[in-house]
């Protein structure tokens, strides 16, 4: 017997469809205008839209400048598509952008870091202060702190908003 998402679930997820069909649209016009070549992928993830800029030429890195250093271009582009994205639809949107893999390979090195942190936290018993990160960087810490058993709290105010790792 095979069940059929609720009415609910469909509608949340053509919603968030429409939201990846807009933004990927603002997308591929702000890649003509910057005279940049690469493709649009749109998914929906964890209850997001979820867009992402790739190159065609996996060694062409020109897209990387859409990420800017630290991730400050790819968060002013997300923040501009999410706008983008709440004009057309009258409703604010929690769409996460990626460019190039930049998002992904965070994640990747976020999740070493907070390792990094629990074992300290686990060998001292003493809760342990990150650097400071952005709010995409602060729950793939926190995510990953859950999942190993502990608990973490962000901490300060921003830009200097940062996440502690403490015992459970």
């Amino acid at each position: 017997m095979t069940t059929q998402p609720d009415a609910e679930t469909r509608d949340s997820t053509s919603r968030l469809e429409e939201e990846g069909e807009i933004a990927a649209d603002y997308l591929e016009e702000l890649l003509d205008i910057a005279d940049l070549d690469g493709d649009i992928d749109i998914d929906v993830d964890h209850g997001r839209a979820a867009v992402e800029i790739v190159s065609e030429d996996p060694a062409d890195r020109s897209l990387r400048r859409l990420a800017g250093r630290d991730g400050e271009v790819l968060d002013a582009l997300q923040e501009l598509t999410r706008l983008a994205v709440q004009a057309k639809t009258g409703e604010r949107s929690r769409l996460m952008l990626d460019v190039a893999g930049y998002r992904a390979d965070r994640r990747t090195a976020l999740a070493a870091v907070a390792r990094d942190a629990v074992a300290r936290v686990k060998e001292t018993g003493e809760p342990v202060a990150l650097e400071p990160m952005n709010p995409f960087e602060r729950k793939v810490v926190h995510d990953a702190v859950a999942e190993a058993g502990l608990v973490s709290d962000s901490d300060g105010v921003e830009p200097q908003r940062h996440v502690v790792v403490r015992p459970a």
